[in-house]
């Protein structure tokens, strides 16, 4: 057995208003005058005083807008590469994402496509990637997706939906404000939270478990049921503690995987463009076969918090587009394993991929 030798983030702030720190954080890190800071920026937060206005531009530092109504692409990367490679005469140092899953993901992205060679879809995959990225911070505005704490960045690209999964993924620094969390609508704040609470789910139940992955499951899952099921907590006390869950969410899959929803749910992702939070939940929903008390309970909070999942939405597709979705699915095989066992292969048929999709 060869153990997998796994980089953490190496530093974290965590506090409610800890976000006004940036400027103190960042500036040793500061390369020279021609060397900025580029900060990927949720537009969402375009013209938000509140936010923008603790962002401190030096020299050729540069906010970048980005619009988050689809996932992340592999050319959308390499284009924002080029970008910098163009308008800047020396590597930038730093790059900072402030926002969602999204953003953290295109800025780990594009730290990692500055210093290698070629296009971001010749490194979907595991430990494809050869050089390290130059330096980047994660500043998470929603909770639960575990992007900020994550060894992958997801990008869906001409052929698949699929991770840079690698040692250099992770971000150098993370900065946990659960204020910058205050103003998500309650939809994207469930989904978001779900995203959390199926990765627990699917790493607590998968093949992959050990003690490592279990110990930061179990505490992001007891978390999920008090966030979404208890009404005990006050709101910041709840965005603090989904904040945490988002963590240890992340970190139970660093030494274990996730499973079916995850798998089906990328097969959504690269055909309809379903975003992957509310994507996880419309095929986790259909779930009860493999997930049976996660799946019961994930009903309690959907019904709490009366929400409803969009319904057939793969109602009118074609022969063609079921398959495209479920060859996407399928070449996720860690997930597959993780859920099944090694011999999933011979359990999960294209048939049975079709049936639930159906369903959805």
């Amino acid at each position: 057995m060869k153990y997998k030798n796994y980089p953490m983030v190496s530093r974290v702030v965590f506090g409610r208003g800890s976000f006004n720190q940036l400027d103190e954080i960042l500036s040793p890190k500061r390369k020279g005058r021609n060397a900025p800071f580029i900060f990927y920026v949720d537009d969402v937060f375009k013209g938000n005083h509140w936010l923008t206005s603790r962002i401190t531009l030096s020299y050729k530092d540069k906010i970048i807008y980005v619009p988050t109504k689809e996932e992340p692409r592999t050319e959308q990367i390499d284009q924002l590469v080029e970008d910098i490679i163009l308008e800047y005469s020396e590597l930038p140092s730093g790059i900072i994402g402030i926002g969602g899953g999204i953003v953290m993901d295109i800025a780990k992205a594009v730290s990692i496509m500055l210093t290698n060679k070629g296009e971001s879809k010749d490194y979907q995959g595991w430990d494809l990637v050869k050089q390290p990225a130059i330096y980047h911070v994660g500043i998470p505005t929603l909770s639960g997706t575990g992007a900020e704490v994550s060894r992958t960045t997801i990008l869906t690209g001409p052929i698949r939906k699929l991770g840079i999964n690698s040692d250099y993924t992770p971000f150098d620094q993370v900065l946990l404000d659960p204020e910058l969390t205050k103003d998500v609508p309650k939809d994207q704040w469930f989904y978001t939270g779900m995203d959390c609470f199926v990765h627990c789910v699917e790493s607590l139940n998968g093949t992959f478990l050990n003690a490592f992955s279990q110990s930061y499951g179990e505490k992001a899952f007891e978390l999920c049921k008090e966030i979404f099921l208890e009404d005990t907590l006050s709101k910041e006390e709840a965005q603090d503690k989904l904040m945490m869950a988002s963590w240890h969410g992340g970190m139970s899959i660093a030494y274990s995987q996730v499973g079916v929803a995850h798998a089906m749910s990328y097969g959504l992702g690269y055909l309809l463009g379903i975003k992957h939070g509310i994507g996880n939940c419309i095929v986790f929903d259909h779930l009860e076969d493999y997930y049976p008390e996660g799946v019961a309970i994930f009903k309690k909070m959907k019904a709490k918090h009366n929400i409803q999942l969009p319904k057939g939405i793969c109602a009118d597709l074609e022969e063609d587009q079921f398959d495209k979705m479920i060859e996407v699915a399928l070449s996720l095989e860690p997930l597959w394993e993780n859920a099944i066992g090694k011999n999933w292969k011979t359990i999960i048929t294209k048939q049975k991929l079709l049936e639930l999709y159906k369903k959805m």
